[in-house]
């Protein structure tokens, strides 16, 4: 299962995806393939835009952590956006990601 976490304090400043789907074999996984889409997508974005320096982002095999240093409107419009496509994919497949609280 994917498990994500995002801690906002007014915006967000934060965003963690772990795990796998598991909802089919390695290269057929529609899920794990849409939420490292999701993931990879709005880091690639941010770095273009000039946003690389306002983060410290980790990524490996199952794991994504975006840690925001420098909070901007703009960064903050596509995070937002991020978890709210995670809220959807976990909405469609509940049994394969989940919202996790912090602690």
């Amino acid at each position: 299962m994917i498990k994500y976490h995002v801690r906002k304090d007014q915006a967000i400043t934060e965003v963690k995806v772990s795990g796998h789907a598991n909802y089919a074999k390695h290269g057929e996984d529609i899920v794990c393939a849409a939420v490292s889409t999701a993931t990879i997508l709005t880091y690639n974005a941010l770095e273009r835009m000039g946003f690389k320096d306002n983060l410290n982002v980790s990524v490996s095999d199952g794991f994504f952590h975006l840690e925001v240093l420098k909070p901007n409107e703009f960064l903050g419009y596509l995070l937002d956006n991020l978890e709210d496509t995670l809220h959807q994919l976990e909405l469609q497949y509940p049994k394969y990601i989940k919202y996790q609280k912090e602690g």
